[in-house]
């Protein structure tokens, strides 16, 4: 199996040196934004004619980057130790991981809302910290599950609590008729 990677990452690469290298970074990241307009544009189409979308798309355009950043390393027009070499060398060592995309339907472009979700919990991790026992972290921690479960769900987490809460009794005889998806108030 091969890791997804981000594509989001993979930009930033070129946009923390944009200053030193304009032509080079402008060249990649316009091809990126192309890619990113292919996105868009599959918003309401099936994973797979998302995928056929992308294959007919965006391949070409990322094999044309592939191929313009072996030329710049075969011509030697980067030095491979530079900062933008360095860039050129991300991409070429996760480009199985970061086209990904081409060749599975549920394969995202970037891991940008995993790691909108991960913020929260790395908050939660940080005032977590302030717990004055480890029960009481733990217990911080199924409350931010819920409540993050029921964000994702679009459930109201104070409400649901309560009426978990109003219904321990029947919560405990039956929990899957209780998650945050089924018992919406």
């Amino acid at each position: 199996m091969t890791a997804v990677k981000c594509l989001a990452h993979a930009r930033r690469q070129f946009t923390d040196i944009e200053d030193l290298f304009p032509h080079e970074c402008a060249h990649v990241r316009e091809a990126l934004a192309t890619i990113y307009g292919y996105e868009a544009e599959t918003k309401t189409m099936t994973p797979e004619k998302r995928l056929a979308h992308h294959q007919r798309y965006s391949a070409p355009v990322m094999e044309r980057l592939r191929h313009w950043i072996d030329e710049q390393f075969q011509q030697r027009r980067v030095e491979p130790n530079s900062a933008l070499g360095k860039a050129f060398a991300y991409l070429q060592r996760h480009w199985t991981g970061l086209t990904q995309f081409l060749s599975r339907c549920s394969a995202p472009l970037d891991t940008n809302a995993a790691e909108r979700a991960l913020k929260r919990v790395v908050l939660h991790r940080k005032n977590a910290l302030f717990f004055r026992t480890e029960h009481g972290a733990a217990v911080g921690d199924i409350l931010m599950s819920v409540i993050e479960t029921c964000r994702v769900n679009g459930v109201r987490a104070g409400e649901y609590l309560v009426k978990v809460v109003n219904n321990v009794r029947a919560v405990r005889e039956c929990p899957t008729a209780w998650l945050p998806w089924t018992a919406a108030p």
